[in-house]
């Protein structure tokens, strides 16, 4: 049911698990910010020694920790000005694990909340320590957080009021349109990223974190997942809860209403 889908970030030397293969890069490098070679008097320095400066706040108070996922997109340089790695030239955020990061990036990471830009001057000591092989000296990154993809949504308890029930009792919500037309059949085989959660915020599974989308029959797979994902496209991310009659039925954990947000990644 599990198939590997990573590709290599040079810079972060780390194992990407975007939830999509396919990226659509820039023709235009990222232009290099003036303050690469040295930060700013408003930057702030930590105990560690990692410099950053927050360039837009984000939202609310909720911080990655290290053994989450999160989604960001970044652009990495050194301070002469060399572009070494950028998700944003490639077009699609990067969804990484912030333990797997070099030190530097997973402690300013776990700085930020959802849709903050920072900053980031990581000395070598917090990059890769004069790796034979590595980009040397201080790194400059510019990082936006996008999402922590693993942690429960605020409504994993009680869906909203706009989100649409089926006769069956699945509720669901689309949280991204997908870009295709053809919805997948009950025997058709699909791969897919997804987190499942309980409805107290307690997440039991996740290909998210095992960087490992999943493929598997329609028909093979509980009623309400081969319900829903008949609902959607390609491309498409959509959050259900399934109740339990369309879930387990109570005849092994996890019990009760389940909540997983799915994106469809391929129809094969």
């Amino acid at each position: 049911m599990r198939i590997l889908s990573s590709f290599a970030l040079f810079i972060l030397a780390v194992v990407a698990v975007s939830a999509s293969a396919q990226t659509s890069p820039s023709p235009s490098p990222v232009a290099a910010p003036s303050d690469l070679a040295a930060p700013p008097a408003d930057a702030t320095k930590t105990a560690s020694g990692l410099v950053t400066k927050v360039l837009k706040p984000g939202t609310g108070t909720n911080r990655p920790s290290k053994d989450d996922v999160v989604a960001i997109d970044y652009t990495a340089w050194t301070p002469d000005g060399k572009v070494l790695d950028s998700s944003v030239e490639r077009g699609k955020p990067a969804t990484l694990q912030v333990k797997r990061m070099i030190p530097g990036m997973s402690e300013g990471v776990q700085l930020m909340v959802p849709g903050e830009t920072r900053m980031l001057w990581i000395p070598q000591s917090l990059a890769y320590k004069g790796q034979q092989g590595k980009p040397i000296g201080t790194l400059v990154f510019q990082v936006t957080l996008v999402d922590i993809p693993t942690r429960a949504p605020a409504d994993v308890k009680t869906p909203p009021a706009d989100a649409q029930r089926t006769k069956s009792g699945l509720v669901y919500q689309v949280l991204t349109p997908g870009e295709g037309r053809r919805h997948p059949k009950s025997v058709d085989e699909v791969t897919v990223h997804y987190t499942g959660w309980t409805t107290d915020g307690k997440m039991f599974d996740s290909s998210v974190m095992r960087g490992q989308p999943s493929s598997f029959r329609l028909d093979r797979v509980i009623p309400g997942w081969t319900e829903g994902v008949q609902l959607m496209v390609e491309g498409e991310k959509a959050r259900f809860w399934i109740p339990e009659r369309l879930a387990y039925q109570g005849k092994q954990p996890p019990f009760g209403t389940l909540v997983f947000d799915i994106e469809l990644i391929r129809i094969q």
